[in-house]
């Protein structure tokens, strides 16, 4: 096998497809499709979301800092993808995709009722990075859909049919292969 060398850029796929909503009154609710988002930490719980500063969002962040990632799922596809081509300049996204926001119980900003798990999240830190601004954020509240939860509480988001985006595409998640530490398990 060839080995070839590209400019250097960010083929990191898959990446989760997210709609971050935001706002502190539902007058001022928006939301945008995002895919640079991920884990910083496991304690205390922290991630973080990259927002270029001309998003319509952007500055609604900024100015409440806080905001809810949502999940997306197949079903959502349509609206994860339109949420993130369209301005909350030029449209009214709740409106034009059929959305559903809730309020949110740590945060002002809403969750999605239709995402199988939202993450509610208050920003620590802004990172000025180039094309995007990093808000790196702790993690106040999840919320998961209680169909997701087995008899025994276990989490089972595997049947939530989660979208991820890979180079300009979405693909829905396939098979689980594997649970940590499958590899070294004894039989």
């Amino acid at each position: 096998m060839k080995k070839l060398s590209w400019r250097p850029g960010t083929q990191i796929y898959p990446l989760p497809a997210v709609i971050v909503s935001c706002g502190d009154r539902p007058e001022n609710w928006s939301m945008l499709t995002i895919a640079w988002t991920g884990t910083i930490c496991s304690d205390p719980a922290m991630c973080y979301i990259s927002v270029r500063p001309e998003r319509a969002s952007y500055p609604l962040i900024v100015e409440n800092m806080e905001y809810t990632i949502n999940l997306t799922t197949k079903k959502m596809a349509f609206a994860t993808d339109w949420v993130g081509v369209r301005s909350a300049k030029d449209y009214n996204k709740w409106e034009k995709t059929g959305l559903t926001p809730l309020p949110g119980e740590k945060v002002k900003s809403p969750t999605l009722l239709e995402s199988p798990l939202s993450i509610e999240c208050r920003v620590k830190e802004i990172i000025k990075l180039g094309t995007h601004d990093m808000f790196i954020s702790e993690v106040l509240n999840v919320r998961i859909d209680s169909d997701l939860l087995d008899q025994s509480g276990r989490f089972n988001l595997d049947k939530a049919d989660l979208i991820t985006y890979c180079h300009g595409f979405y693909y829905s998640l396939g098979e689980m292969i594997g649970k940590f530490g499958f590899s070294v398990r004894k039989k």
